[in-house]
């Protein structure tokens, strides 16, 4: 039984009431709110261990709650799943890109629900950067695993928990080609059901991030396999 604490942000009161009594079951604290707002609200006030973010909400969407909860210090690190009617790939990718963990799709499956909650639960526990110690460093740019910073000379640049998990995993392995595989199953913990545009996504947010003119592509892209630092 878990005694996480699970906060849902769904505008639909049957769907967000099935989901609570699943969860409830299974050992979960529960919380619910019904629009944007009361649901940002909520993650402030409950501190959720993960969020069950609704893509189409009134006052608020969720994707303005998304970005939000990750631009605050005290939240960024909070999983979210995505939970939506919407299906299209370009939809997924959106989620992403604002900083889901996870994406599923109505009508869905409860038991999917919390295999994939204990999934993204596991994997953020087992993960967290507290965890390391110490700098990677790969050329100039530095890789503050205690501060979990990431900077370069003077500039230091904001990286989401995957992000900094992605491109920690790719400095440990520096010259090494990783497969987008093993990377989902490295971060994200599973392997997505086959979605490795996950790793596309996050590595196209990374470089634009962290590239610059003097220094190039800093990831690689190993055609057909997947990515190295060089």
């Amino acid at each position: 039984m878990s005694s996480a604490k699970v906060l849902i942000i769904e505008d639909e009161e049957h769907i967000s009431e099935l989901i609570k009594y699943n969860l409830e079951a299974a050992g979960y604290q529960v919380v619910a709110a019904y629009d944007g707002e009361e649901g940002l609200k909520s993650v402030f006030e409950h501190h959720p261990d993960l969020i069950i973010l609704d893509l189409m909400l009134p006052k608020l969407d969720g994707i303005a709650v998304c970005n939000k909860v990750r631009n605050n210090k005290e939240t960024e690190d909070i999983p979210i799943i995505m939970l939506t009617a919407k299906s299209s790939e370009m939809d997924k990718i959106i989620g992403l890109e604002i900083g889901a963990d996870d994406y599923i799709t109505k009508p869905f499956s409860v038991r999917e629900l919390q295999a994939r909650i204990k999934t993204v639960l596991r994997r953020t526990k087992n993960t967290a950067p507290v965890q390391d110690s110490g700098v990677i460093k790969v050329d100039e740019l530095e890789i503050d695993l205690d501060k979990h910073e990431v900077r370069r000379r003077e500039d230091k640049y904001v990286l989401t928990l995957k992000e900094f998990q992605l491109l920690k995993m790719l400095a440990e392995n520096r010259g090494k080609v990783l497969t987008r595989n093993f990377l989902l199953d490295e971060i994200w913990g599973y392997d997505y059901f086959g979605e490795t545009r996950t790793v596309d996504v996050h590595i196209r947010h990374l470089r634009a991030k962290i590239d610059d003119e003097n220094n190039g592509n800093l990831i690689e892209t190993v055609r057909g396999v997947g990515y190295k630092v060089r």
